[in-house]
Order: C-alpha cells, then structure tokens, then sequence
C-alpha cells in the first residue's frame, strides 16, 4: 500500500533539490513504471505507457501501437521523433533494457513528426498496427496515428524490474534537471552573477588552471583565458562574474564564465550606477587590460546630469567599489564626443592634447601635447595611447608640439573676419589721429603766421603815420 505522506514528501523534496516540478517528477515515475511493466510483463518489441494516479498510488497500463501503411511487409518510410528508429533491436542487458525504455519514453513523448528524418523499418505486430486493421478499432484512424489498448494493471515487480525503475528514474531526473539547468542558464548569458570558488583544479583540456564557481545551484568554470593574471582565487571566495557561453554537452550544460572581458566594467557600471541602469546615461565604448587599467567612454542623455560625476559617485564611492571588485584595477572615465578629434582628445587624459588632426581613410590620427606631458599620453608601456586607440577605434600617434589647436571652420571665419575689423578699425583710427595732428598744426602756423604779422603791421602804420605829419608840416 502506497504511504501517501511519504510518498508526497519525497516528490517534494526532489522537486526543491533539483529544481525540478512536480509534474516532470511524475513523467519519470510513469516511465520507470512502464520500463518495470515491460521487464516482468510485457514483450521487448512492446511500447508501454503507464498512467499513474498520484493520490491513490493506482496505475492504469497502456500498449502503444503506431497505425502503418497496409504494404509495409516490404518497406515504408516514417518520421522518427529525435531520428531514432522506431524499431530498436531488443534489448540484449539490463543497460540496454534501460535505455530502450527511456527512449520509447521519448518517442511517445514526441510522437511521429513528418518533416524529421527519415528511416526505413520493417513492421513489428507489437509495435505497429496496418491502416485498415486500425480503422476496425477507431473509424477516423489515419497514418502515423496512436492505437492505444488498455493492459492488465501489476504492481508486483520483480527485483530486476524494480531495479530497472530505479535506473529510470535516476536516469530521466539526471536528464530533466541537466535541461532545466541549461534552460535557465542560456538566458543568463551576457550577465554578470554573483558565485563562490568551489576548487582550483589544473585540467590538461586548459593547458592550465581552471576554476570551478559554485552558481544558484550549479558550477561553471573559468578557464585560463578569462582569469586575470594577479587575481589569486581561494576556496569560498566570493565573485561577480561574466557569463560568457552556456552549451550543452554529453556530460551535461557546460557553464564558460570570465573575469576579463570589458562586458564585466560595463555590468557593474549598470549594476553600481542607476542612472545607466535607467537609461539616462549611456555607456559608448570600453577597453580593458584585465587587471591594469580600463577605459570607459560615457555621454548623458540628459543635460542635467553629469555623465561623468554620477559614474564617480560622492567622493568616488561608486567608481570606487567597482575598482574593488575588479582587484584595484585603475579605471579612466571620459565623456564620450560626437566629434571624434575632440572625444580622441580626451580618449588620451589625464595628459592635455594641444591639437588633434585626423585621417578618416586610414582611420588613424596625430595628436600633439606639450614636451612635458608627452611620456604621460603615451603611457607606461604604451598603455594609455593603447587603450585610447581601443576606445575610439582609431591608430593614435602622440607626438611633442607647440602647435595650437585646429579651430573649426566657422570658428576659423569668424577669428579672420574680427581680425579684419580690428585692422579696419586700427586704419581709421590712425587716420582720424592723422587728421586731428594735422589740423592742430595748420592752426598753430596760422597762429605763428598771425604773430609774425603784427610787429610788421604796426611799424608799417607807424611809418605811414609819421609820413603824413612830415607832410602836413610842409
């Protein structure tokens, strides 16, 4: 008799540890069931269907049969569900018995779907029934369809039957929880998740080590590709890391995480910065050297907030926790410029770009800094023009020069038209002096004119005037 609390309980209990539902769990126990039916009862050709009542512990057991062409004594194709024949050949071991009872699970589960491959069978009476013997059975019976005849119902199984049901079921909840693990994990791809290091392990596959993160359940490896070089992982250290890749494989989901991609800056960033995670700011480009130094180039979108300020956070908090979780790894955030000389610019701070001229056929461009800033634009090792170049897309030369920046063209115009105006302006006003000096200097020899005259005036009417008396006397 079948102890329902029990029974109820452990269904639970392997729902919650595997993450596996309740209705999955009870396919399996069907299949396992069907698997023990056919062991003790029935033929190796056979596919058996069980129905299992969950409440009162009560199977109902079912013989399948597929409806088949009339002449197929000869040969006839038909779709196979996954590509397996429906025909195997018998089951000659224990294993095999297994897996011919997980794989007539399968193909009941799927069913005959034209389109899939196909193969060519010979007719089994236990497995196949002819089209018109079919019609005697149910009047609307066509092709491909299911006969379904109902079976003496047995309960007591041998000990070989039983222990076939347990490999079912240990088999078929291995194959459901590997499905449901990839399942939930393909949508995680190109996210960053929070796990632990379970172990580090040298794996010849990675020609190196290879650590294993323990995640909701599941592991996934970061191979030495995707490990930053200084970082020392310790068993139980806990991580933020890149998903990179999820694919199944024959021993189950394989789950490719890293720690060095550029993906990873910019998840943080969303995760530690809410206004990317709105929208209001928008992450541009970002180039890394995984453990030395990254770039991030960023723009608002909003034209009261601060690209910059809000990514650095009060007093650097924000910029200062992601610098944390990446091992202390330097982070340069620049704001991000529709005009590439300008955004090239400041692609290169912390050094000071005097002037910037840019070849859009060979996407390359010069820049030019003072003498002093010149080792600091170029970086340690070349890193910083490197990680510049990275940024903007373009080849970067840096070079010392006293050059002045290239003004734009309206900007060029408008100096050369002020510069015209000035010199017009100076002209006249030269002129204007000009004139003034030499009106100031016609009246003062006008003035002189007119004192040198006096004298001479006055002697001449002195004379005239003794002249007159000399001849009034005579």
């Amino acid at each position: 008799m079948l102890d329902q609390k029990q029974f109820a309980l452990a269904i639970n209990q392997i729902a919650e540890e595997k993450g596996i539902s309740k209705d999955e769990i009870f396919k399996v126990i069907e299949a396992a069931l069907a698997a023990a039916y056919k062991k003790d009862y029935g033929k190796k050709g056979q596919i058996i269907r069980v129905k299992f009542n969950p409440e009162t512990g009560d199977i109902k057991v079912s013989q399948i049969k597929q409806v088949v062409p009339d002449d197929i004594e000869e040969e006839a194709e038909t779709a196979v569900a996954g590509g397996a024949p429906l025909a195997p050949p018998p089951a000659e071991s224990e294993r095999a018995i297994i897996n011919e009872a997980v794989r007539d699970e399968k193909i009941i589960a799927a069913g005959a779907t034209p389109g899939e491959e196909q193969v060519k069978i010979r007719y089994n009476p236990d497995k196949h029934i002819k089209l018109s013997e079919a019609l005697l059975v149910k009047p609307d019976a066509k092709l491909e369809d299911e006969i379904e005849s109902e079976m003496p119902s047995k309960t007591d199984f041998g000990r070989i039957a039983s222990q076939t049901a347990k490999q079912v079921i240990i088999q078929r909840i291995r194959e459901v929880e590997r499905s449901v693990i990839f399942n939930e994990f393909k949508k995680h791809e190109g996210e960053v998740l929070i796990g632990a290091v379970q172990r580090v392990e040298i794996l010849p596959p990675y020609k190196g080590r290879v650590v294993f993160i323990d995640i909701n359940k599941t592991v996934g490896i970061i191979p030495p590709s995707e490990q930053v070089t200084r970082e020392n992982y310790r068993t139980g250290q806990r991580l933020k890391v890149y998903v990179v890749q999820v694919s199944e494989t024959p021993k189950g989901p394989e789950i490719i995480l890293s720690r060095t991609r550029a993906e990873l800056i910019k998840n943080l960033f969303t995760l530690e910065v809410p206004e990317i995670a709105d929208k209001s700011i928008e992450i541009k480009a970002i180039s890394r050297e995984a453990g030395d130094r990254s770039k991030i180039a960023v723009v608002s979108n909003d034209r009261n907030i601060d690209p910059i300020g809000a990514c650095v956070g009060q007093k650097g908090t924000r910029v200062q926790a992601i610098m944390e979780e990446i091992g202390g790894e330097k982070i340069d955030i620049v704001e991000w410029d529709k005009d590439m000389a300008k955004f090239i610019a400041k692609a290169l701070s912390p050094a000071k770009v005097l002037a910037v001229r840019i070849d859009e056929k060979s996407k390359s461009a010069a820049a030019k800094v003072i003498p002093e800033q010149l080792s600091l634009a170029i970086g340690k090792h070349g890193q910083n023009v490197r990680l510049a170049s990275k940024l903007t897309g373009y080849r970067i030369d840096v070079m010392a020069g006293d050059l002045e920046p290239e003004a734009p063209k309206e900007e060029a115009a408008e100096a050369i038209k002020k510069e015209k105006g000035d010199k017009e302006e100076k002209s006249a006003g030269k002129e204007k002096k000009a004139k003034k000096e030499k009106s100031k200097k016609s009246a003062d020899e006008v003035s002189a004119k007119g004192e040198k005259e006096k004298p001479a005036k006055k002697v001449k009417a002195k004379k005239e005037k003794v002249k007159k008396e000399k001849k009034a006397k005579e």
